[in-house]
């Protein structure tokens, strides 16, 4: 007797044997049940999911007569009697499979459709099953239309498709539709193994979990991979061979993908590569792998009960979860997603590759992560780096505005909108205009002597919310500090206008806090404090250290420290890019002509970031 694949031999054959399809099985068992039976039903679904077998079933529903020969439409047929029996072996006379595939025209379809005025010869009712309906052509869709919507009462149509979207609209409406659903790989794995129980083959489980994400919802290509793999191992599944007939990516490289990317360690990330190169292993299967990694890391660090405590890959999903907070873990399925799409444009395979994990290694945030921001600072704007100018506006104006300080009821005071001006030494608690803070009270009510203003606007300060308290003040810049800010300012500005420097060199000076100027002997020491890790490394020290000497005419030796920082020349743009659209907005709203525009037109208003400082 020659050997029947898995596929065909454990072809289910009633609805009780079907797996992973429940919504379609009821449907059609409480219909069958019921009697209530529409005359056409449309199947459809991605390939061996199902839609021929449900075919089959629900025609030896219909023409079921039972063991004893008196039966009648059932949800059970019965397997055993004329008609069960030969639509199972495919030579019952009245249930008629078309492949719409090899015959799409329209004289097939009429030739079909001819046959349709006869009755059945030997069954209850004529079943017409057409494969891959969507491969007809107009004129056959045409054709069958009118024989689709008032069929005779013994003809049933059934129809298969794995591109519904093909299918015209005339032809669905007058169909029942349902829907069958690619299968979860835990029903595939189950279904996998309980055919491998009773073919008596031994059966790894890593092996079945392989063959399970392979067959990608298709329980017929899990069969037929399960029937290659038994022929690969010689009669049993071992890991290691499926993992070989697949060309699958050990799970254990992209472990190790992950623990470097946590870990920042570039060497070990180049090196897994070169493991994956050195065995031939896929490049898209690596960051298919990485993305699935990624998604149940996400589960688990969204809902950690939803852990599968038999899965024996779970102890590594929870460690790897705890590696990478949630941002991270969606940035690294973000990016390994689209990097599949890539690999097409790279120069090979395993370059592309490359680049998806250097790009997950540069967009992974370094360094410590500050606990807790100071109040009120910009740090958001300071760690944009390079943003657009729209991006920075819309930081400047999503920043929440400083509480003003009450007023007396006796002498209400006036808030003034200053042009910059050179910070006073007198006193070291003055607040710098590049961070936002609310001036304190007391100091504002002492009156304390100011440099004299270049433009002053005058509005009234509004009366704080009871409910609000004060903000609290940001931490104050001793004078020497201020100096050094001004210095390292001016030089840089000195630098960007003679454009010495640009790109990523000129976003350290920009992102860099001058904290010393030192005299050595063979060079003047300039120590930054910088926030960014990126921006620490490379050769950007050396090419900024080597603008500097040329700027000053003397050598310059640059050291680079890692915290927060506070005055940064990049923190005294924003300030005075915020400092002049405020003066600006309140310019055009306390103007007389736009205040007398809006008493008149009462719907009249100023559509917000409309204004734009010259």
């Amino acid at each position: 007797m020659s050997y029947i694949v898995l596929a065909r031999k454990y072809r289910p054959l009633n609805f009780e044997q079907m797996v992973g399809q429940e919504h379609v099985v009821q449907a059609l068992s409480n219909a069958l049940t019921q009697q209530r039976l529409h005359h056409a039903y449309l199947f459809t679904g991605t390939r061996g999911v199902g839609k021929t077998t449900v075919s089959r079933i629900l025609a030896k529903s219909l023409n079921c007569t039972g063991a004893d020969g008196g039966g009648g439409i059932t949800a059970h047929p019965c397997g055993r009697c004329d008609a069960c029996r030969d639509i199972d072996s495919g030579r019952f006379v009245d249930y008629v499979e078309l492949d719409a595939a090899s015959n799409r025209g329209v004289e097939e379809i009429s030739q079909l459709l001819d046959q349709a005025v006869y009755k059945p010869v030997v069954g209850r009712f004529k079943v017409y099953m057409i494969d891959e309906v969507h491969m007809l052509s107009t004129t056959a869709f045409n054709a069958m239309l009118k024989t689709l919507e008032e069929p005779p009462e013994y003809l049933k149509f059934v129809l298969a498709t794995t591109d519904p979207q093909k299918v015209p609209v005339t032809v669905l409406s007058r169909c029942l539709q349902f829907n069958l659903r690619p299968m979860a790989p835990e029903t595939v794995l189950e279904h996998l193994q309980r055919v491998l129980e009773a073919e008596a083959i031994a059966a790894e489980p890593g092996a079945l979990r392989l063959l399970a994400r392979a067959a990608r919802g298709s329980m017929r290509d899990a069969l037929s991979l399960t029937d290659q793999a038994i022929a690969f191992g010689a009669g049993k599944l071992e890991e290691s061979g499926v993992r070989q007939m697949l060309g699958a990516v050990d799970r254990s490289h992209v472990v190790r993908i992950v623990e470097a990317l946590a870990a920042g360690d570039g060497p070990a990330l180049l090196a897994t590569v070169d493991a994956l190169r050195s065995m031939g292993l896929s490049a898209a299967g690596a960051l298919e792998e990485l993305a699935g990694i990624a998604q149940q890391m996400a589960v688990l660090q969204a809902v950690p009960d939803a852990a599968n405590a038999a899965d024996p890959e779970t102890p590594t999903l929870q460690r790897l979860a705890g590696l990478l907070p949630a941002d991270e873990t969606q940035l690294l399925y973000s990016i390994a997603i689209h990097g599949r799409g890539e690999l097409s444009l790279a120069p090979d395979e395993y370059s592309g590759l490359v680049m998806v994990l250097l790009r997950l290694l540069a967009f992974k945030p370094q360094g410590e992560r500050p606990q807790a921001a100071p109040p009120m600072r910009p740090v958001a704007a300071a760690k944009v780096g390079t943003a657009s100018p729209m991006a920075q506006s819309a930081q400047a104006l999503h920043r929440p505005a400083p509480a003003p300080a009450p007023l007396p009821q006796a002498a209400p005071r006036t808030a003034a909108l200053r042009a910059p001006a050179a910070p006073s030494r007198s006193s070291s608690a003055e607040i710098p205009p590049w961070v936002d803070a609310a001036v304190p009270d007391d100091a504002a009510a002492a009156g304390a002597p100011g440099p004299a203003p270049a433009a002053e606007i005058i509005v009234p300060r509004a009366q704080p919310r009871a409910a609000e308290p004060a903000a609290p003040a940001a931490p104050a810049l001793s004078a020497a500090e201020l100096a050094l800010g001004d210095r390292w300012a001016a030089l840089v500005r000195s630098l960007i206008d003679a454009g010495a420097i640009g790109a990523l060199v000129r976003e350290l000076a920009m992102q860099g806090q001058c904290v010393a100027i030192e005299q050595g002997d063979a060079a003047q020491l300039w120590r930054l404090r910088v926030e960014r890790e990126t921006l620490r490394g490379g050769t950007h020290r050396e090419r900024l250290e080597a603008a500097m000497a040329k700027s000053l005419g003397h050598a310059v030796k640059l050291e680079l420290e890692a915290g927060a920082v506070a005055d940064t020349p990049f923190l005294r743009d924003m300030a005075e890019r915020e400092r002049r659209q405020r003066a600006a907005e309140e310019l055009i709203q306390n103007d007389p002509m736009v205040l007398s525009l809006m008493q008149q037109f009462k719907t009249a208003r100023i559509v917000p970031g409309s204004i734009k400082p010259l």
